[in-house]
């Protein structure tokens, strides 16, 4: 549900007194209501982000005291998700400095990385998903250097899964370019790199996709339903948003390990005080609204309103979690803007 009409009124609503919501009998609040929040909340989060752009393009790290490509790719990520484009005020020249850094700090080895939270391939994979979502958006004077760019990070990503590992790791990634192991945390930004990478007519093997997806398959948790982090170990909601929505843009959603973790993240969504909550809490809202609109309209109102009560006077969001709270307020805000605008639909990857 795209809501150009709800993002005027939210401009409108932040220059003024906010409007009340307006609460039902099971304290939730009724969709027109929800929407109006959504839409001011991300208005706001919009503006802190374009307002803490560093001069040289990037997004500040926190936890590092750096600049970083992870967190300056979410951040132009919740712009587009918000309903903004390069090339288009009010935040065109935010867009060209921002993919300009991007490009600045491809290495050698394709990677495109500065300072990393999470290692290299964390960090990258989140960056080439950013570019291959504005790859064809962007304005003339930079089309060459971020198709240049994106072609040679994903040729990275696809050294980094063919290195040799045990059969268990087989297909997947984890934090460096030799890594001889994986995670389902940085493979499911991988797999969502290069399949938005092929989509943007990237060369991307087939078998590659299928490998990655075997890879996931492999972290469902056999007996309690979900996704863990690794083969064989315990399953958790937000292991579970990743897995489903890694499976759901591969067009994978049929398969058993997907529709059976479902039910398991709908009856146990990310809350606040769990790990890595702000990125649980994206997965959870991309994952549940590409699966059915019952499921999600029977949970989206509950996990905007969890969203929407930790949002900052500024417009941020800060997770107290010490797992994120570290990466800072533009990585959380990020994050918080994906979740809450799934339902606009501006993101190619996750169009249905």
């Amino acid at each position: 549900m795209i809501r150009g009409f709800g993002l005027a009124l939210a401009v409108s609503l932040s220059c003024g007194p906010a409007v009340a919501a307006e609460p039902t009998s099971n304290g939730l609040l009724n969709p027109s209501a929800i929407d109006r929040e959504v839409d001011a909340a991300v208005v706001r989060a919009v503006e802190y982000l374009a307002n803490s752009q560093r001069p040289s393009g990037a997004w500040f790290l926190d936890l590092y005291q750096g600049e970083a490509t992870s967190t300056t790719s979410l951040a132009m990520m919740a712009l587009l998700a918000a309903g903004h484009v390069p090339g288009e005020e009010p935040h065109r020249a935010a867009f060209e400095r921002g993919i300009d850094y991007l490009v600045r700090h491809q290495q050698p080895t394709g990677l495109i990385v500065d300072k990393t939270g999470h290692g290299p391939l964390y960090c990258h994979g989140i960056s080439t998903l950013f570019l291959a979502e504005v790859v064809g958006m962007v304005e003339p004077q930079q089309s060459e250097a971020v198709r240049r760019t994106l072609e040679r990070g994903v040729r990275a990503i696809l050294e980094a899964q063919a290195v040799r590992k045990a059969a268990r790791h087989a297909g997947g990634w984890r934090y460096s370019l030799q890594s001889n192991d994986s995670d389902l945390s940085v493979t499911a930004w991988q797999l969502l790199a290069l399949r938005a990478a092929r989509n943007a007519g990237c060369d991307v093997p087939a078998e590659a996709i299928d490998r990655a997806v075997g890879y996931v398959r492999d972290c469902a948790s056999r007996n309690r339903g979900g996704f863990a982090y690794q083969p064989g170990g315990d399953s958790s909601p937000v292991m579970t948003a990743a897995g489903i929505t890694a499976m759901q843009v591969c067009g994978a959603a049929d398969q058993p390990e997907c529709s059976s973790a479902v039910p398991f993240l709908a009856g146990r969504l990310p809350r606040p005080n769990d790990r890595y909550y702000m990125y649980g809490t994206y997965y959870a809202s991309v994952a549940l609204h590409q699966f059915g609109e019952d499921i999600w309209t029977d949970r989206r109102e509950g996990l905007f309103q969890q969203i929407l009560r930790q949002q900052r006077p500024d417009g941020s969001w800060l997770s107290d979690n010490d797992s994120e709270k570290q990466a800072g307020r533009a990585y959380c805000t990020s994050l918080a803007v994906l979740a809450l605008t799934v339902e606009y639909g501006y993101l190619p990857i996750y169009q249905k």
